[in-house]
């Protein structure tokens, strides 16, 4: 395809992680139109929202709908942004000659789908990561935990958007966390097996890399925060904020987790017959013993994304391109050395129970800076063509500064020029390392 043709683009998804690759895909020379399925109240200012086409992200039968609407719109890169579309195999079905899909296959996908599949491969590929043991039957995994010395984790093994990770102090609180997960069944299917893992200590970084089969481009590394509460205080959440880069990772620990964790597992997935293409994101714990693996997604993170994307220099519908045709080592990619700082704002009760449609004013007085951009997560336009809440993460306030402690005072002052009724933040994101 030559630079000089228009590429129609259609996002898929509904969060901040699709407002911000939107927001960069719109700059690219190359863009033509430009659609989200089904988008939130930010994507409907900077491209088409297509609301009546069928994309419940858990549902990938609606594979023929979206087909059939990138035939009739030329649409010839789709991205698919959430995890559950490509866990289920949505990349494989709209897969056709002369489109690009960005996403990894159904193959590709089960490294975050399936913890006990991934926890496999990384035991037998030597990449460093905690000890661990998987359990189908509650009461043994009951006795399990009982008898362990040390502080545990408790992750259901399946899809649980963020949440289905639960830290514990003591063993009171791993047989609370195996109660949730095995007999209410708080993650559904998700919690039906389980892993219990040994609790690293150290800080967390999250380490994101475009991958086209073969090559690895590591992006910048970021670090998300995940409890709902200042100095991480709390229930784990989707994620409250995140900034880029970190100052935990340098070149030598890059360069370490390079060769240690993620061309060991691309490999390994290409000798199974699986070309990975996409992002390989690898959740790691920086331990005296060195980086570990706490776990891998195979998307975007949602808020990394965001302040990925505001310092990401290049055109990113030709990087997606690239990434899709193998050919990722002639990709022209570099960073604004500025740092980022993204702050979400959420409705009061997430991550429990919280109530959508409260009106939202102050977005555009927030970003009159040109440093500072607001994504949009969860916000839909009401039947008035008003701005309104529509989840328990509204929006993530990104602020570019020369250092942390500037992009972080940036986007906290930009998240009190924004309203609506139960909206809170965290004044703290970056605190780890100020």
């Amino acid at each position: 395809m030559a630079n000089k043709n228009k590429v129609n683009v259609l996002v898929l998804g509904s969060g901040g992680r699709e407002h911000a690759l939107g927001f960069k895909l719109k700059r690219s020379k190359r863009c033509g139109r430009l659609y989200f399925a089904p988008g939130n109240g930010g994507t409907a200012a900077m491209g088409t929202n297509v609301t009546d086409l069928p994309f419940d992200p858990v549902n990938t039968k609606h594979a023929d709908a979206i087909d059939y609407f990138c035939r009739q719109n030329n649409v010839t890169l789709i991205v698919i942004g959430p995890e559950d579309p490509l866990c289920g195999g949505l990349a494989d079905r709209l897969d056709k000659p002369g489109r690009y899909v960005f996403g990894p296959t159904q193959a590709g996908a089960r490294l975050e789908a399936d913890k006990v599949f991934s926890k496999q491969l990384m035991r037998a590929t030597n990449v460093p990561t905690a000890d661990a043991k998987t359990f189908t039957d509650y009461d043994a995994a009951v006795n399990y935990a009982e008898n362990r010395e040390t502080p545990v984790v408790v992750k259901a093994a399946g899809l649980a958007k963020g949440k289905g990770v639960i830290v514990c102090d003591d063993s009171p609180q791993a047989l609370d966390a195996l109660k949730t997960c095995m007999v209410d069944r708080a993650f559904g299917d998700a919690g039906g097996t389980v892993i219990i893992e040994e609790r690293l200590v150290g800080q967390e970084v999250s380490i994101l890399a475009l991958v086209d089969g073969r090559n690895i481009f590591v992006l910048d590394p970021t670090q998300d925060h995940k409890q709902v509460g200042e100095r991480d205080t709390g229930p784990n959440t989707g994620g409250m904020g995140a900034y880029c880069p970190t100052p935990l990772v340098d070149d030598a620990l890059m360069a370490t987790i390079q060769r240690e964790v993620l061309v060991p597992i691309v490999d390994a997935m290409r000798r199974d017959g699986t070309e990975f293409r996409g992002v390989l994101y690898a959740g790691l714990m920086l331990t005296a013993g060195g980086p570990k693996v706490l776990e891998f997604n195979t998307r975007f993170g949602d808020p990394e994304c965001q302040p990925l994307m505001m310092r990401l220099k290049g055109d990113l519908i030709s990087i997606m391109i690239a990434t899709c045709e193998g050919r990722l080592d002639k990709a022209d990619l570099s960073w604004d050395p500025r740092c980022c700082c993204c702050v979400v704002l959420a409705s009061g009760g997430y991550p429990g129970e919280y109530e959508s449609g409260k009106p939202i004013t102050g977005i555009d007085d927030a970003q009159t800076d040109p440093d500072i951009t607001v994504f949009h997560a969860g916000t839909a336009l009401n039947k008035q063509g008003d701005l309104v809440t529509a989840g328990g993460r509204v929006l993530s306030v990104c602020a570019m500064g020369n250092d942390l402690k500037q992009a972080q005072q940036k986007a906290n002052a930009a998240c009190e020029k924004i309203h609506f009724d139960g909206a809170f933040h965290r004044t703290d994101i970056g605190y780890r390392v100020m």
